[in-house]
């Protein structure tokens, strides 16, 4: 009986060897899978949002291709019946067409060009939030995947030690409450794989979504995540397309003072008349009018008005770039705090395993107390879920972080 036992206990022994190392690999951090970038760039691809903001830029562009001189206006008559004095035409047309003043279309087209140019920043603005979305959305699914895996290994993990004491009821080392503690606590566990796995297809729904997936096709999620050794950024936010988009609405209301100007100057006319007549020559007489703007009160409104719509700019890009910046040093100093758990936890899982060894060792001695183990176990599992959180808030942060900072 006792070499049997000796038997079983070499058995499991290597048994939980093997589910140790299956466990501890979530924290051996192996190389970092680079397919969230491949999923960003699918999401820029095909993201409708993303086509809707490039089509709307187009339109803002063509608009420059718009501008150009006022419709030419014509206009004829013809005299029906006798008339009394010789010298009326019999019919006469006119040909009229206003000039813009120097400068004016060209005016107006820079200031076309400025707006498509801050529609092309609100077009970047748009693609940074959707690739900040993507990759957010990515490391959530990273979690929720690897729990599940953490899971089936504790579960493993406690049919191993199930077995253990199912072996030791025969001895008469345990008691069969023993092995309902085991087995209730794997029902516990399979409990929570069944809840993240549910979670897990919402979000993956939502993130296919995002990608505009029409059909559902498997991701590639990586099972760990590897914290890079150091990390290597600028805190300069001048780049960022919402500080930007500012500085390019500042230029095209410049522009558009411009345009003010010059429609407050005068226009030119020219044109001609033919007018033909039944007993003498026909006459041709050249026509030049001028439109001249006497009441200008609204062309200095307009300037008043550019004004303050500049101070008004000044004020909202200060507000963002506070903004922007809390937001910085508030992600900065979450990706330290998460570096900081990770690195704790990953202790607590080398100390945790260190823990099962003990037990073992106690096993084959005979005095293994299964207490301990779900106590073990269950702390074991705690320092794994608290280590893969950290592991996905660090990257979530530093997704923050590049959404900020990119282009620097």
């Amino acid at each position: 009986m006792r070499s049997k036992i000796d038997r079983k206990a070499r058995f499991l022994k290597t048994n939980i060897f093997i589910v140790a190392i299956a466990i501890f690999s979530f924290v051996a951090l192996p190389a970092h899978s680079q397919t969230v970038e491949e999923y960003v760039e699918e999401a820029l691809r095909e993201n409708p949002g993303i086509k809707s903001a490039e089509t709307k830029y187009r339109i803002s562009a063509e608009k420059a291709s718009e501008i150009s001189w006022g419709n030419t206006e014509f206009s004829g008559g013809y005299s029906f019946g006798e008339m009394e004095m010789g010298m009326m035409p019999t019919a006469e047309f006119s040909v009229m067409q206003m000039v813009p003043w120097f400068g004016m279309l060209g005016a107006k087209r820079n200031y076309a060009t400025a707006l498509a140019d801050a529609e092309q920043i609100e077009k970047e603005i748009a693609e940074r939030n959707l690739a900040l979305a993507v990759e957010q959305k990515f490391y959530k699914l990273y979690e929720l995947k690897a729990k599940q895996k953490v899971i089936d290994s504790n579960v493993q993990l406690l049919q191993v030690y199930e077995q253990m004491a199912l072996t030791s009821v025969e001895v008469g080392k345990a008691s069969a409450v023993e092995v309902l503690r085991l087995q209730m606590r794997q029902n516990d566990l399979l409990e929570k794989k069944q809840v993240l796995a549910k979670e897990y297809v919402s979000e993956k729904e939502a993130f296919e979504k995002m990608l505009n997936r029409q059909e559902s096709r498997p991701l590639s999620i990586p099972d760990t995540l590897e914290l890079p050794s150091e990390e290597k950024f600028t805190r300069n936010l001048s780049l960022h397309p919402e500080l930007v988009k500012y500085e390019k609405l500042d230029r095209a209301i410049s522009l558009s003072e411009s345009v003010n100007r010059k429609e407050s100057s005068p226009q030119l006319g020219i044109g001609a008349e033919y007018m033909y007549f039944t007993d003498n020559p026909d006459m041709v007489m050249p026509m030049v009018s001028l439109s001249i703007p006497i009441f200008n009160k609204k062309y200095r409104s307009v300037t008043r008005q550019n004004k303050l719509r500049q101070e008004e700019l000044e004020f909202q890009k200060q507000q963002t770039y506070n903004q922007l910046s809390a937001a910085l040093y508030q992600a900065i100093a979450s990706r330290d705090a998460a570096r900081i758990k990770v690195e704790t936890q990953t202790k607590n899982v080398r100390q945790a395993e260190n823990a099962q060894q003990i037990l073992l060792r106690n096993y084959e001695t005979g005095t293994i107390n299964f207490r301990e183990v779900l106590d073990v176990q269950e702390l074991q599992l705690q320092f794994q879920m608290k280590r893969i959180e950290a592991a996905a808030a660090y990257f979530q942060q530093q997704a923050i972080i590049e959404y900020l900072v990119k282009g620097n």
